[in-house]
C-alpha cells in the first residue's frame, strides 16, 4: 500500500537553529531518507518552499479571489512529504515514527488512492 507522509514544522524554528545545529539536523533528515531507501519503501520525496511563498485560490460568491500565504495560518505548515509503499499502515506509522519531524513537528500518515484521470 502506498502512504504520504507529511511533514509539518514550525519554519521559524529552522531560523533558530545555529549553522552546526542546522548541519546536524540534516545529517539526521539524510539517515532517515538514506534508511528508506536501503529498506525498498521510498517512492518519492519532495520538499516545499516556505509558506510565504505561497498563493491560495478560492472562488468566493462567483469570484476569484487570491491571497498571499498558506490556506491555513497556523504555526506548523506542510514542509514536505514522502510517498512510501509498505505492507500496510501499522508498518507506514512505524516509519512516520522514525521520521526526524517526529522530534519537532507532526508526521500525518494518510493512505494513497489512485484516481482514474
Amino acid at each position: 500500500m502506498r502512504f504520504m507522509l507529511m511533514q509539518y514544522v514550525r519554519q521559524t524554528g529552522w531560523a533558530a537553529l545555529t549553522p552546526d545545529e542546522q548541519k546536524e539536523w540534516l545529517g539526521i533528515v539524510r539517515g532517515y531518507v538514506a534508511a528508506m531507501k536501503t529498506a525498498g519503501i521510498l517512492k518519492e520525496s519532495i520538499g516545499l518552499d516556505w509558506s510565504s511563498a505561497a498563493a491560495t485560490v478560492r472562488t468566493t460568491e462567483g469570484k476569484l479571489v487570491v491571497l498571499d500565504g498558506p490556506y491555513a495560518d497556523t504555526r506548523e505548515q506542510l514542509g514536505g512529504a514522502y510517498i512510501i509503499d509498505v505492507a500496510d499502515l501499522d508498518e507506514a506509522i512505524a516509519w512516520a515514527s522514525r521520521s526526524p519531524t517526529a522530534m519537532h513537528g507532526v508526521v500525518e500518515v494518510r493512505p494513497l488512492r489512485e484516481l482514474p484521470i
